[in-house]
């Protein structure tokens, strides 16, 4: 048995890799904490006649690193506490992407990525004394913050599990959130940190990511199935109107054949179909061991758990998104009132669910697991639950726990079980000996 664990590779969720344009001489930031924040979409808003590229030409706009407000303490702490000495660290390497395009595509540069650090990792003398890829494969452990877990998954579906050891995810959406829908809708949602605006929605249209992030799951049983936001006829009318007027105010192409809102329905339907496409990846995986793969869920937290589907006066279809009706937190800490109606205000549980990871292994941690001095200084962020849970003592070291194979004596960890589980069945999370917490 090897004495030092694989080096880890994070990714972070949507939003949350910085963005640079390298057109100028000098490279400049055009999306960072403080840009998002202050609604900066001009620069990376996307064309519509081709999505890889941006609508503001000419430039180069490239991932830089994850957001250090989000996730620099979560990797610090998984360094330290990983590494049994200094001068013995245990490689942690951020991986950052532009969150903005196909999942599918990011996949290959996560691909290449495992490659970079299982050589880099090869290089490091403690490794190398240790065996490190000599008597079995050289592998990696991968985490991923919300939609960094379903790269994650589709990489393992397309490209395999061999290079893997062990998997831990917190807060992904495998099977969608209705935020997506709101920020495509309105542009106002519980993704990212601004309130929303116009520009926002319009450049939400735009971004094939979001639509990789839309339910997929059957509102009353959380079953996977529900694929009507991917049919572009579900849709209603606004959207189609906003990319019509995207391409009439920066189309280049040739359009004698197609009238700017047929540009649109072809824009969308083929975004639709490249989301559907991988949310049948995601939901086709599977595990020879799913005690391998921590999946972290949070809960308790006031979620948009649905929506409605309604017709306007035209008979168009019209989303009914209101909060009064469809955001709910019925879970509580008393057993007999458990309810599946709940979420991190982000990502609603049965959004967080996978098919492949059984119900009792699921772990889940609620906005109770922060300890007062954490409470302090998170609420300078202010970004919710969702966002907030890298940097949750609790989950750093439910993570450290799981890639280590082991609970050490006298940590302060614990989970609670799923809240459709019920208290009949038996928890099982993939870290022996987990306590449970009511």
């Amino acid at each position: 048995m090897n004495k030092y664990p694989p080096p880890v590779v994070f990714l972070p969720g949507i939003m949350g890799s910085a963005l640079r344009d390298e057109y100028p001489v000098n490279p400049e930031s055009v999306w960072s904490a403080i840009k998002m924040a202050l609604n900066a979409y001009d620069r990376i808003t996307l064309h519509p006649d081709n999505p890889r590229y941006e609508v503001q030409e000419p430039a180069r706009v490239v991932k830089d690193q994850p957001l250090s407000l989000v996730y620099s303490e979560f990797v610090a702490e998984l360094r330290h506490n990983l590494s049994p000495q200094p001068d013995e660290p245990v490689p942690v390497f951020p991986f950052a992407y532009d969150w903005r395009r196909p999942l599918a595509e990011v996949e290959k540069e996560l691909a290449a990525f495992v490659d970079e650090v299982i050589e880099r990792t090869k290089l490091l003398r403690h490794y190398a004394a240790d065996g490190y890829g000599k008597d079995t494969p050289a592998q990696v452990n991968l985490i991923g913050h919300s939609m960094g877990g379903m790269i994650i998954t589709g990489y393992l579906k397309n490209y395999g599990l061999g290079k893997v050891h062990k998997v831990a995810t917190i807060a992904t959406p495998f099977r969608g959130s209705f935020e997506a829908v709101a920020k495509t809708a309105t542009g106002m949602a519980a993704l990212g940190t601004s309130p929303g605006s116009s520009r926002e929605r319009e450049s939400a249209r735009v971004t094939p990511s979001l639509y990789h992030l839309l339910p997929s799951f059957d509102m009353a049983s959380g079953q996977p199935g529900a694929l009507t936001l991917f049919n572009v006829a579900a849709w209603q009318p606004s959207i189609l109107q906003s990319l019509a007027s995207f391409f009439r105010l920066y189309g280049v192409k040739n359009s004698t054949e197609n009238t700017p809102e047929q540009q649109a329905q072809m824009l969308m339907t083929s975004f639709l179909k490249t989301a559907a496409e991988y949310r049948d990846t995601l939901e086709s995986l599977t595990l020879p061991d799913s005690k391998q793969w921590l999946s972290i869920v949070g809960i308790g937290r006031n979620t948009r758990v649905g929506m409605g589907f309604e017709k306007d006066d035209a008979g168009q279809p019209l989303f009914d998104l209101t909060e009064e009706k469809y955001c709910k937190d019925d879970w509580s800490t008393d057993p007999t009132k458990h309810s599946s109606q709940t979420g991190d205000n982000t990502v609603p549980y049965f959004g967080a669910r996978a098919s492949f990871i059984p119900t009792a292994q699921v772990v889940c941690v609620t906005a109770d697991d922060f300890n007062f001095w954490e409470l302090e200084d998170r609420a300078l962020l202010a970004i919710g639950l969702h966002s907030d849970l890298p940097n949750m003592n609790l989950v750093q070291r439910l993570v450290t726990c799981h890639l280590k194979g082991s609970i050490p004596n006298g940590a302060e960890v614990w989970g609670r079980r799923a809240p459709d589980l019920p208290d009949t069945e038996k928890w099982d999370p993939p870290i022996a000996g987990l306590p449970e917490e009511k």
